[in-house]
Protein backbone atom coordinates (compact mmCIF):
# COMPACT_ATOMS: atom_id res chain seq x y z
CA UNK A 1 0.00 0.00 0.00
CA UNK A 2 0.87 3.00 -0.58
CA UNK A 3 0.34 6.66 1.03
CA UNK A 4 -1.54 8.06 -2.63
CA UNK A 5 -3.92 4.76 -2.96
CA UNK A 6 -6.47 6.81 -0.80
CA UNK A 7 -7.76 3.86 1.26
CA UNK A 8 -11.06 3.82 3.22
CA UNK A 9 -10.93 3.75 6.82
CA UNK A 10 -13.64 1.97 8.92
CA UNK A 11 -12.52 3.63 12.69
CA UNK A 12 -14.15 0.80 15.15
CA UNK A 13 -14.16 2.14 19.02
CA UNK A 14 -15.44 0.13 21.76
CA UNK A 15 -16.17 2.04 25.08
CA UNK A 16 -14.41 0.97 28.43
CA UNK A 17 -12.70 -2.14 26.85
CA UNK A 18 -9.57 -3.26 28.97
CA UNK A 19 -6.41 -4.77 27.19
CA UNK A 20 -6.84 -8.84 28.28
CA UNK A 21 -10.31 -9.04 27.13
CA UNK A 22 -10.02 -10.86 23.64
CA UNK A 23 -8.67 -14.38 22.45
CA UNK A 24 -5.57 -12.48 21.01
CA UNK A 25 -4.76 -10.70 23.62
CA UNK A 26 -4.52 -14.13 25.94
CA UNK A 27 -8.40 -14.23 27.42
CA UNK A 28 -9.58 -17.68 27.05
CA UNK A 29 -13.23 -16.87 28.09
CA UNK A 30 -14.19 -14.53 25.48
CA UNK A 31 -15.75 -15.51 21.88
CA UNK A 32 -13.97 -12.81 19.54
CA UNK A 33 -12.80 -15.11 16.41
CA UNK A 34 -13.27 -11.97 13.80
CA UNK A 35 -11.59 -9.60 16.07
CA UNK A 36 -8.99 -12.32 16.56
CA UNK A 37 -9.05 -12.96 12.91
CA UNK A 38 -8.51 -8.80 11.98
CA UNK A 39 -5.42 -9.22 14.08
CA UNK A 40 -4.14 -11.87 11.94
CA UNK A 41 -4.57 -9.99 8.87
CA UNK A 42 -2.78 -7.18 10.63
CA UNK A 43 -0.97 -5.60 13.51
CA UNK A 44 -1.66 -5.79 17.05
CA UNK A 45 -0.42 -3.26 19.38
CA UNK A 46 0.60 -5.11 22.99
CA UNK A 47 1.42 -2.18 24.96
CA UNK A 48 -1.38 0.77 23.45
CA UNK A 49 -2.02 3.44 25.85
CA UNK A 50 -4.93 5.85 26.15
CA UNK A 51 -4.22 9.55 27.26
CA UNK A 52 -7.45 9.82 30.20
CA UNK A 53 -8.97 7.05 31.65
CA UNK A 54 -12.31 8.84 30.93
CA UNK A 55 -14.43 9.41 27.58
CA UNK A 56 -14.23 12.51 26.52
CA UNK A 57 -10.92 13.85 27.26
CA UNK A 58 -9.37 10.36 25.01
CA UNK A 59 -11.83 10.59 22.40
CA UNK A 60 -10.87 14.44 21.82
CA UNK A 61 -7.09 13.36 22.40
CA UNK A 62 -7.26 10.43 19.48
CA UNK A 63 -9.73 12.64 17.26
CA UNK A 64 -7.24 15.64 17.10
CA UNK A 65 -3.87 13.91 17.63
CA UNK A 66 -3.62 16.23 20.65
CA UNK A 67 -3.01 15.51 24.33
CA UNK A 68 -5.93 16.15 26.62
CA UNK A 69 -4.61 19.56 28.02
CA UNK A 70 -4.11 20.78 24.67
CA UNK A 71 -6.80 20.35 22.74
CA UNK A 72 -8.41 21.34 26.44
CA UNK A 73 -10.70 18.94 26.58
CA UNK A 74 -9.81 17.17 30.03
CA UNK A 75 -12.96 16.02 31.56
CA UNK A 76 -16.65 14.83 30.82
CA UNK A 77 -19.17 17.17 30.57
CA UNK A 78 -16.53 19.87 28.69
CA UNK A 79 -17.20 21.08 25.78
CA UNK A 80 -14.28 20.81 23.04
CA UNK A 81 -12.96 24.28 21.88
CA UNK A 82 -14.60 25.16 18.31
CA UNK A 83 -11.46 25.65 16.67
CA UNK A 84 -10.10 22.36 17.54
CA UNK A 85 -9.41 20.03 14.28
CA UNK A 86 -10.26 16.49 13.78
CA UNK A 87 -8.96 14.36 11.63
CA UNK A 88 -12.40 13.31 10.43
CA UNK A 89 -12.60 16.95 9.45
CA UNK A 90 -9.17 17.36 7.62
CA UNK A 91 -10.21 13.86 5.64
CA UNK A 92 -13.54 15.70 4.72
CA UNK A 93 -11.57 18.04 3.92
CA UNK A 94 -9.38 15.90 1.39
CA UNK A 95 -12.48 14.64 -0.37
CA UNK A 96 -13.48 11.70 1.67
CA UNK A 97 -16.95 10.95 2.74
CA UNK A 98 -17.40 10.48 6.13
CA UNK A 99 -20.46 8.84 8.69
CA UNK A 100 -20.15 7.97 12.25
CA UNK A 101 -22.43 5.78 14.25
CA UNK A 102 -23.12 5.74 18.06
CA UNK A 103 -21.28 7.56 20.50
CA UNK A 104 -19.15 10.67 19.60
CA UNK A 105 -18.56 12.27 22.94
CA UNK A 106 -16.86 15.34 22.77
CA UNK A 107 -19.23 17.88 24.52
CA UNK A 108 -21.49 17.03 27.40
CA UNK A 109 -24.23 14.86 27.02
CA UNK A 110 -26.46 15.50 29.97
CA UNK A 111 -29.82 15.42 28.70
CA UNK A 112 -30.29 17.79 31.65
CA UNK A 113 -28.26 20.37 30.63
CA UNK A 114 -28.10 19.78 26.60
CA UNK A 115 -32.04 18.80 25.76
CA UNK A 116 -30.81 17.68 22.34
CA UNK A 117 -28.06 15.69 20.46
CA UNK A 118 -24.59 16.59 21.57
CA UNK A 119 -23.03 20.22 20.59
CA UNK A 120 -21.34 19.50 17.55
CA UNK A 121 -17.48 21.80 15.87
CA UNK A 122 -17.05 21.08 12.06
CA UNK A 123 -16.22 17.73 12.22
CA UNK A 124 -16.64 16.29 8.90
CA UNK A 125 -19.02 13.70 9.28
CA UNK A 126 -22.20 13.99 6.41
CA UNK A 127 -23.88 11.20 7.83
CA UNK A 128 -24.38 11.15 11.63
CA UNK A 129 -26.39 8.36 13.28
CA UNK A 130 -26.08 9.16 17.39
CA UNK A 131 -26.58 7.27 19.98
CA UNK A 132 -24.99 8.52 23.59
CA UNK A 133 -25.55 4.97 25.61
CA UNK A 134 -27.52 1.84 25.49
CA UNK A 135 -30.96 3.07 25.50
CA UNK A 136 -32.54 6.43 25.75
CA UNK A 137 -33.32 6.98 29.22
CA UNK A 138 -35.57 10.00 28.48
CA UNK A 139 -38.41 10.91 25.76
CA UNK A 140 -34.64 12.37 23.99
CA UNK A 141 -34.93 14.19 21.07
CA UNK A 142 -32.73 13.53 18.25
CA UNK A 143 -31.07 10.41 20.01
CA UNK A 144 -31.41 8.37 16.50
CA UNK A 145 -31.40 4.89 18.23
CA UNK A 146 -34.56 5.57 20.37
CA UNK A 147 -36.58 7.01 16.93
CA UNK A 148 -35.51 3.84 15.53
CA UNK A 149 -36.86 1.70 18.44
CA UNK A 150 -40.03 3.84 18.07
CA UNK A 151 -40.56 3.70 14.87
CA UNK A 152 -40.49 -0.43 15.70
CA UNK A 153 -43.05 0.60 18.18
CA UNK A 154 -40.46 -1.26 20.92
CA UNK A 155 -39.88 0.56 24.17
CA UNK A 156 -36.25 0.27 25.35
CA UNK A 157 -35.72 -1.71 28.43
CA UNK A 158 -33.07 -3.30 30.68
CA UNK A 159 -34.54 -4.29 34.04
CA UNK A 160 -32.03 -5.71 37.00
CA UNK A 161 -31.35 -9.45 36.95
CA UNK A 162 -33.33 -10.68 40.10
CA UNK A 163 -30.24 -12.75 41.15
CA UNK A 164 -27.80 -9.62 40.59
CA UNK A 165 -29.01 -6.09 40.85
CA UNK A 166 -25.43 -5.06 39.39
CA UNK A 167 -26.33 -6.77 35.68
CA UNK A 168 -29.33 -5.99 33.51
CA UNK A 169 -30.94 -7.86 31.06
CA UNK A 170 -30.44 -6.10 27.89
CA UNK A 171 -32.55 -5.90 24.70
CA UNK A 172 -32.39 -8.85 22.35
CA UNK A 173 -29.80 -8.95 19.81
CA UNK A 174 -31.50 -7.67 16.84
CA UNK A 175 -33.09 -4.38 19.21
CA UNK A 176 -29.70 -4.19 20.92
CA UNK A 177 -27.73 -0.78 20.12
CA UNK A 178 -24.45 -2.49 19.14
CA UNK A 179 -26.36 -4.34 16.13
CA UNK A 180 -28.06 -0.77 15.54
CA UNK A 181 -24.86 0.97 15.29
CA UNK A 182 -23.23 -1.40 12.83
CA UNK A 183 -26.48 -1.49 11.05
CA UNK A 184 -26.11 2.12 10.49
CA UNK A 185 -22.19 1.46 9.40
CA UNK A 186 -22.71 -0.77 6.65
CA UNK A 187 -26.24 1.57 5.26
CA UNK A 188 -23.86 4.14 5.30
CA UNK A 189 -20.97 2.04 3.45
CA UNK A 190 -23.51 0.63 0.52
CA UNK A 191 -24.43 4.05 -0.05
CA UNK A 192 -21.34 5.66 -0.58
CA UNK A 193 -19.39 2.34 -2.22
CA UNK A 194 -19.92 3.68 -5.87
CA UNK A 195 -19.90 7.67 -4.94
CA UNK A 196 -16.33 7.15 -6.37
CA UNK A 197 -14.41 8.93 -3.82
CA UNK A 198 -13.14 7.14 -0.58
CA UNK A 199 -15.18 7.06 2.44
CA UNK A 200 -14.81 6.92 6.24
CA UNK A 201 -16.54 6.02 8.93
CA UNK A 202 -16.53 5.78 12.81
CA UNK A 203 -18.49 3.52 14.64
CA UNK A 204 -18.64 4.37 18.00
CA UNK A 205 -20.05 1.22 20.28
CA UNK A 206 -21.32 2.06 23.71
CA UNK A 207 -20.62 -1.42 24.36
CA UNK A 208 -18.93 -2.48 26.89
CA UNK A 209 -19.12 0.42 28.85
CA UNK A 210 -21.66 -0.11 31.55
CA UNK A 211 -24.83 -0.43 32.72
CA UNK A 212 -23.98 -4.11 31.86
CA UNK A 213 -26.57 -5.21 30.25
CA UNK A 214 -25.48 -7.65 27.05
CA UNK A 215 -28.70 -9.67 25.39
CA UNK A 216 -29.59 -12.10 27.61
CA UNK A 217 -28.72 -15.11 25.23
CA UNK A 218 -25.14 -13.92 25.37
CA UNK A 219 -24.78 -14.27 28.76
CA UNK A 220 -26.72 -17.48 29.18
CA UNK A 221 -23.42 -19.98 27.73
CA UNK A 222 -21.11 -17.84 30.87
CA UNK A 223 -23.69 -19.25 33.36
CA UNK A 224 -22.27 -22.95 33.01
CA UNK A 225 -18.51 -21.74 33.26
CA UNK A 226 -19.13 -18.55 35.64
CA UNK A 227 -17.06 -20.62 38.52
CA UNK A 228 -13.91 -20.80 36.55
CA UNK A 229 -14.08 -16.90 35.69
CA UNK A 230 -11.71 -15.21 38.30
CA UNK A 231 -12.45 -13.01 40.72
CA UNK A 232 -11.10 -9.80 40.59
CA UNK A 233 -7.44 -9.50 41.48
CA UNK A 234 -7.96 -7.39 44.90
CA UNK A 235 -5.35 -7.47 48.02
CA UNK A 236 -7.81 -6.24 51.08
CA UNK A 237 -5.68 -3.33 52.92
CA UNK A 238 -3.89 -2.17 49.58
CA UNK A 239 -5.43 0.88 48.74
CA UNK A 240 -4.25 2.23 52.61
CA UNK A 241 -1.35 3.75 51.07
CA UNK A 242 -2.88 4.59 47.88
CA UNK A 243 -4.66 8.17 46.25
CA UNK A 244 -7.87 8.94 48.36
CA UNK A 245 -9.73 8.89 45.31
CA UNK A 246 -9.32 4.93 45.22
CA UNK A 247 -10.43 4.67 48.59
CA UNK A 248 -13.34 6.97 47.89
CA UNK A 249 -14.65 4.99 44.87
CA UNK A 250 -13.48 1.98 46.50
CA UNK A 251 -16.97 2.60 48.77
CA UNK A 252 -18.95 3.73 45.74
CA UNK A 253 -17.72 4.22 42.18
CA UNK A 254 -17.43 7.93 41.21
CA UNK A 255 -17.56 8.62 44.69
CA UNK A 256 -21.53 7.69 44.76
CA UNK A 257 -21.74 6.08 48.25
CA UNK A 258 -23.10 2.35 47.47
CA UNK A 259 -22.18 2.78 43.68
CA UNK A 260 -20.60 -0.67 43.27
CA UNK A 261 -18.84 -0.91 46.62
CA UNK A 262 -17.35 -3.50 46.74
CA UNK A 263 -17.48 -4.80 50.13
CA UNK A 264 -21.08 -4.94 49.66
CA UNK A 265 -20.72 -7.38 46.72
CA UNK A 266 -21.06 -11.31 46.69
CA UNK A 267 -18.17 -13.59 44.88
CA UNK A 268 -21.03 -14.27 42.71
CA UNK A 269 -21.81 -10.36 41.86
CA UNK A 270 -18.48 -9.78 41.14
CA UNK A 271 -18.02 -12.99 38.58
CA UNK A 272 -21.19 -12.66 37.06
CA UNK A 273 -20.50 -8.73 36.10
CA UNK A 274 -17.48 -9.84 34.51
CA UNK A 275 -19.45 -12.63 32.16
CA UNK A 276 -21.75 -9.86 31.54
CA UNK A 277 -18.87 -7.48 30.45
CA UNK A 278 -17.38 -10.61 28.17
CA UNK A 279 -20.83 -11.35 26.85
CA UNK A 280 -21.52 -7.59 25.52
CA UNK A 281 -17.86 -7.95 23.60
CA UNK A 282 -19.02 -11.26 22.60
CA UNK A 283 -21.99 -9.45 20.64
CA UNK A 284 -19.09 -6.75 19.62
CA UNK A 285 -17.15 -9.65 17.45
CA UNK A 286 -20.52 -10.75 16.24
CA UNK A 287 -20.24 -7.23 14.26
CA UNK A 288 -16.85 -6.69 13.47
CA UNK A 289 -17.49 -10.49 11.71
CA UNK A 290 -20.86 -8.58 9.90
CA UNK A 291 -18.66 -6.29 8.70
CA UNK A 292 -15.60 -7.83 7.52
CA UNK A 293 -17.99 -10.21 5.41
CA UNK A 294 -19.99 -7.00 3.67
CA UNK A 295 -16.54 -5.66 3.17
CA UNK A 296 -15.17 -8.63 1.45
CA UNK A 297 -18.43 -9.33 -0.45
CA UNK A 298 -18.32 -5.86 -2.22
CA UNK A 299 -14.87 -6.19 -2.96
CA UNK A 300 -13.44 -2.99 -0.41
CA UNK A 301 -11.73 -5.28 2.35
CA UNK A 302 -8.40 -5.06 0.67
CA UNK A 303 -8.57 -1.44 0.05
CA UNK A 304 -10.11 -0.24 3.98
CA UNK A 305 -7.91 0.27 7.05
CA UNK A 306 -9.51 -0.94 9.69
CA UNK A 307 -8.71 0.19 13.21
CA UNK A 308 -10.09 -1.24 16.17
CA UNK A 309 -9.46 -0.02 19.55
CA UNK A 310 -11.09 1.39 22.90
CA UNK A 311 -10.86 4.89 24.89
CA UNK A 312 -10.28 3.69 27.88
CA UNK A 313 -10.40 0.81 30.31
CA UNK A 314 -12.77 -0.54 33.21
CA UNK A 315 -11.64 -1.66 36.46
CA UNK A 316 -14.18 -4.61 36.67
CA UNK A 317 -13.23 -5.03 40.21
CA UNK A 318 -9.30 -4.81 40.41
CA UNK A 319 -7.66 -3.23 43.13
CA UNK A 320 -11.17 -2.60 44.92
CA UNK A 321 -12.50 -0.52 42.34
CA UNK A 322 -15.22 -0.58 39.19
CA UNK A 323 -15.68 1.63 36.42
CA UNK A 324 -13.27 4.08 35.92
CA UNK A 325 -11.51 7.01 37.93
CA UNK A 326 -8.50 8.92 38.47
CA UNK A 327 -6.14 6.53 38.71
CA UNK A 328 -4.13 4.75 35.89
CA UNK A 329 -3.65 0.46 36.35
CA UNK A 330 -3.57 -1.04 33.38
CA UNK A 331 -6.88 -1.80 33.38
CA UNK A 332 -7.99 1.75 33.25
CA UNK A 333 -5.20 3.19 30.29
CA UNK A 334 -4.30 0.20 28.68
CA UNK A 335 -6.66 -0.50 25.74
CA UNK A 336 -6.42 -2.98 22.67
CA UNK A 337 -5.43 -1.65 19.39
CA UNK A 338 -5.42 -3.57 16.35
CA UNK A 339 -5.03 -2.35 12.52
CA UNK A 340 -5.02 -3.57 9.67
CA UNK A 341 -5.17 -3.81 5.70
CA UNK A 342 -5.57 -6.85 4.27
CA UNK A 343 -2.92 -7.88 1.78
CA UNK A 344 -1.06 -4.55 2.33
CA UNK A 345 0.03 -3.91 6.29
CA UNK A 346 1.80 -6.36 7.72
CA UNK A 347 0.21 -9.62 8.92
CA UNK A 348 -0.55 -11.46 12.24
CA UNK A 349 2.44 -9.65 13.54
CA UNK A 350 2.18 -8.14 17.28
CA UNK A 351 4.26 -4.85 17.81
CA UNK A 352 5.32 -4.60 21.91
CA UNK A 353 6.50 -0.72 21.15
CA UNK A 354 4.56 1.86 23.68
CA UNK A 355 2.28 3.87 21.81
CA UNK A 356 -0.69 6.13 22.94
CA UNK A 357 -3.74 6.66 21.12
CA UNK A 358 -2.97 10.17 20.26
CA UNK A 359 -1.23 8.37 17.42
CA UNK A 360 -3.60 7.15 15.01
CA UNK A 361 -4.50 10.48 14.12
CA UNK A 362 -1.10 11.10 12.36
CA UNK A 363 -1.25 7.32 11.17
CA UNK A 364 -4.71 8.04 9.20
CA UNK A 365 -3.84 10.92 8.15
CA UNK A 366 -0.24 9.38 6.80
CA UNK A 367 -2.03 6.08 5.68
CA UNK A 368 -4.33 8.52 3.16
CA UNK A 369 -1.24 10.69 1.89
CA UNK A 370 -2.09 13.67 3.91
CA UNK A 371 0.20 15.96 5.60
CA UNK A 372 0.05 16.04 9.04
CA UNK A 373 -1.60 19.12 10.93
CA UNK A 374 0.84 21.11 12.36
CA UNK A 375 -0.98 21.20 15.91
CA UNK A 376 -0.85 17.50 16.15
CA UNK A 377 1.25 15.69 18.40
CA UNK A 378 0.85 12.26 17.98
CA UNK A 379 3.86 9.84 16.05
CA UNK A 380 2.43 8.01 13.21
CA UNK A 381 2.21 4.50 13.19
CA UNK A 382 2.70 4.05 9.30
CA UNK A 383 5.95 2.87 9.39
CA UNK A 384 5.55 0.08 11.37
CA UNK A 385 2.29 -0.97 10.05
CA UNK A 386 4.41 -1.82 6.55
CA UNK A 387 7.28 -2.45 7.79
CA UNK A 388 9.52 0.19 7.69
CA UNK A 389 10.67 0.33 11.02
CA UNK A 390 10.87 -1.85 14.03
CA UNK A 391 7.81 -3.32 15.71
CA UNK A 392 9.33 -3.70 19.48
CA UNK A 393 10.76 0.40 19.51
CA UNK A 394 8.48 3.30 19.49
CA UNK A 395 8.05 5.52 22.09
CA UNK A 396 10.19 5.83 25.56
CA UNK A 397 7.29 6.83 27.41
CA UNK A 398 3.96 6.95 27.46
CA UNK A 399 1.38 9.55 29.28
CA UNK A 400 -2.32 9.82 30.69
CA UNK A 401 -4.07 12.61 32.60
CA UNK A 402 -6.81 13.00 34.87
CA UNK A 403 -8.66 16.39 35.58
CA UNK A 404 -12.10 17.22 37.47
CA UNK A 405 -13.25 19.92 38.53
CA UNK A 406 -16.40 20.91 40.97
CA UNK A 407 -19.23 22.73 39.61
CA UNK A 408 -17.98 25.93 40.97
CA UNK A 409 -14.83 25.22 39.10
CA UNK A 410 -12.15 24.36 42.10
CA UNK A 411 -9.96 21.90 41.41
CA UNK A 412 -11.04 18.20 43.12
CA UNK A 413 -8.59 16.44 41.33
CA UNK A 414 -5.04 16.69 38.77
CA UNK A 415 -3.07 13.59 38.45
CA UNK A 416 -0.82 12.66 35.68
CA UNK A 417 0.83 9.14 34.58
CA UNK A 418 4.32 8.12 32.94
CA UNK A 419 5.24 5.21 31.97
CA UNK A 420 8.16 3.40 30.36
CA UNK A 421 6.98 -0.23 29.95
CA UNK A 422 8.55 -1.36 33.33
CA UNK A 423 8.01 1.71 35.48
CA UNK A 424 4.44 3.39 36.28
CA UNK A 425 4.52 6.62 38.05
CA UNK A 426 1.60 8.13 39.35
CA UNK A 427 1.88 12.52 40.53
CA UNK A 428 -0.95 13.41 42.54
CA UNK A 429 -0.57 17.41 41.44
CA UNK A 430 -3.39 18.37 43.58
CA UNK A 431 -6.84 17.66 45.97
CA UNK A 432 -9.20 19.59 47.26
CA UNK A 433 -9.50 20.19 50.98
CA UNK A 434 -12.36 17.23 51.02
CA UNK A 435 -9.56 14.69 50.25
CA UNK A 436 -7.18 14.09 52.69
CA UNK A 437 -3.98 14.88 50.58
CA UNK A 438 -2.03 11.73 52.17
CA UNK A 439 -0.77 10.53 49.06
CA UNK A 440 1.67 12.15 46.94
CA UNK A 441 1.93 9.65 44.17
CA UNK A 442 2.43 6.06 42.79
CA UNK A 443 5.38 4.22 41.99
CA UNK A 444 5.08 0.46 40.30
CA UNK A 445 7.47 -2.03 38.58
CA UNK A 446 5.48 -3.87 36.71
CA UNK A 447 8.13 -6.09 36.39
CA UNK A 448 8.67 -7.74 39.66
CA UNK A 449 4.35 -6.54 40.47
CA UNK A 450 2.46 -6.79 37.35
CA UNK A 451 -0.60 -6.59 39.64
CA UNK A 452 0.36 -2.96 40.27
CA UNK A 453 -0.24 -3.71 44.16
CA UNK A 454 2.77 -2.16 46.12
CA UNK A 455 3.23 1.50 46.02
CA UNK A 456 7.27 1.98 45.44
CA UNK A 457 6.44 5.60 45.95
CA UNK A 458 7.67 6.19 49.09
CA UNK A 459 10.07 3.53 49.40
CA UNK A 460 13.73 4.78 50.02
CA UNK A 461 15.43 2.40 47.99
CA UNK A 462 13.68 3.24 44.77
CA UNK A 463 14.58 7.19 45.36
CA UNK A 464 16.37 7.55 42.30
CA UNK A 465 13.74 5.26 39.90
CA UNK A 466 11.29 7.96 41.10
CA UNK A 467 13.08 10.98 40.88
CA UNK A 468 14.03 10.26 37.34
CA UNK A 469 10.36 9.19 36.83
CA UNK A 470 9.67 12.66 38.15
CA UNK A 471 11.99 14.67 35.80
CA UNK A 472 10.99 12.38 33.06
CA UNK A 473 7.07 13.08 33.43
CA UNK A 474 8.60 17.11 33.72
CA UNK A 475 9.62 16.95 30.72
CA UNK A 476 6.91 15.36 29.08
CA UNK A 477 4.67 17.91 30.61
CA UNK A 478 6.74 20.74 29.62
CA UNK A 479 6.80 19.56 25.58
CA UNK A 480 3.32 19.86 25.48
CA UNK A 481 2.43 23.09 24.86
CA UNK A 482 0.35 23.79 21.90
CA UNK A 483 3.01 23.29 19.13
CA UNK A 484 0.39 25.39 17.00
CA UNK A 485 2.28 28.36 15.37
CA UNK A 486 1.50 31.69 17.18
CA UNK A 487 2.79 34.91 14.99
CA UNK A 488 5.11 36.56 16.59
CA UNK A 489 5.06 40.63 17.03
CA UNK A 490 7.52 42.79 14.98
CA UNK A 491 10.49 44.28 17.06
Amino acid sequence: MQANDRPNILWLCTDQQRFDTLGCYGNKFVNTPNIDKLAKNGVRFSRAYCQNPLCSPSRASFLTGRYPGTCRTRQNGQDIPEEEILVTRLLHDNGYIGGLAGKLHLSSCNYSVCKTRERRINDGYEYFAWSHGHGPLHDWPFHDYAIWLKSKGVEYSHPAREDCKYVKVGMSEELHQTKWCTDRAIEFIESVKNEGAPWFFSLNWFDPHHAFDPPKEYLERYLPILDTIPLPDYIPGELENKSPLQRLDHNGAYGRAGSFAYDNMTEYDHKLIRAAYYAMIDLIDVQVGRLIEYLESTDQLTNTLIIFHSDHGESLGDHGLYLKGGYFYEASVHVPLIISMKDHTLSNVCSDGLVELVDIAPTILDACGIPKHPGMQGKSLFGMLMGMEPLDKFKKTVYSEYHTTTLQNGVDAFCSMLHDGRYKLTKIHALSEKYPNDCKGELYDLQTDPGEHINLYNDSKCTDIKLDMLEQLCDTEALMADPLPVPRAPW
